[in-house]
């Protein structure tokens, strides 16, 4: 039976699983999503990526500033929907807004809870080294993604994966797997498991300093930043007084005083082996190949890194 839902989401990976449900014949009756932000050279207002799909499916469109007041909560308990739908939306739900929906609210979370609960999920499983990860259609209640869980897939994360493909990935395997769970939960055929609560670990929100290369750490460490923390919020050493972003690299043989070049084709000492850098960009300029980098700008051997 088709639900009357709710949808509440903003980026890239909340999309599919809004095209997921439409497609199955449900019913979004409102769209909560992050308003415009200024983006691109000009700074001009784009809506975001749910909003400007939400837009195409001729859908309503909100986006409050705070779900806390009263007027907020009574807009949403209005629209009487069966289930609030919600995928990296951005705000917090109050309990009278997790309470308003005859089923509740539900949530997509990309990890394999208990682990990675938080903000920024897919780029701490990269950077800790796990095997793997997946996605989990959980109930929400008043907690950090505490709530019982309806079902879960998991996800290998290779030994090259970048975040850009773990995180579209999962948003593919998420999609089919939250139409799924919550119809089975409506249906009364699954019910929610209360999380355990040994593995429990935290992904906190980046931050841009997070993204300063320490090459004391090991080749394997930086390697997995890089691949976990580009395009944002981005990794990047000094050198003459400019932050130099390192948008991609590999582990390399090699060993030295860490931080400094080993040779002419970009491979840097770390703690422990080597990193070969592979793409750099400068401050104001496009990002290119190392070996076209160091064209511009030669770095001989022996180089220090900060």
């Amino acid at each position: 039976m088709p639900l009357r839902l709710v949808f509440m989401g903003t980026p890239d990976f909340a999309v599919p699983v809004m095209e997921a449900f439409i497609a199955n014949g449900d019913e979004i009756v409102a769209v909560y999503s992050q308003p415009p932000r200024p983006a691109g050279r000009g700074q001009k207002l784009t809506p975001s990526p749910v909003q400007a799909c939400a837009e195409r499916h001729g859908l309503t469109v909100r986006h409050p500033v705070s779900l806390k007041t009263p007027e907020a909560q009574a807009e949403f308990a209005a629209l009487n929907a069966d289930a609030a739908v919600v995928v990296a939306y951005g705000l917090l739900l109050p309990k009278p807004v997790l309470d308003a929906p005859k089923l509740g609210c539900f949530n997509l979370h990309a990890s394999l809870l208990p682990r990675w609960r938080g903000a920024a999920p897919i780029q701490r499983a990269i950077m800790a080294g796990d095997a793997e990860t997946g996605v989990c259609a959980m109930q929400m209640d008043v907690g950090l993604d505490t709530g019982p869980v309806l079902a879960c897939e998991k996800v290998a994360i290779g030994p090259r994966m970048t975040v850009s493909e773990l995180h579209d990935e999962l948003a593919r395997v998420g999609a089919p797997l939250m139409v799924r769970a919550l119809h089975d939960f409506a249906d009364g055929t699954i019910k929610p498991q209360p999380q355990p609560e040994a593995g429990v670990t935290y992904a906190a929100k980046l931050t841009r300093d997070e993204g300063r290369i320490d090459w004391t750490k090991s080749a394997a460490e930086i390697d997995r930043m890089v691949r976990a923390l580009n395009p944002g919020p981005g990794t990047f050493f000094e050198l003459n007084g400019e932050r130099i972003k390192v948008l991609a690299a590999e582990p390399a043989a090699g060993k030295g005083v860490a931080g400094t070049l080993l040779d002419d084709a970009g491979a840097v000492a770390c703690g422990e082996g080597a990193l070969k850098l592979l793409k750099l960009q400068r401050p104001s300029k496009s990002a290119v190949a190392t070996a076209d980098f160091l064209r511009g700008l030669p770095l001989p051997k022996g180089t220090k890194l900060d």
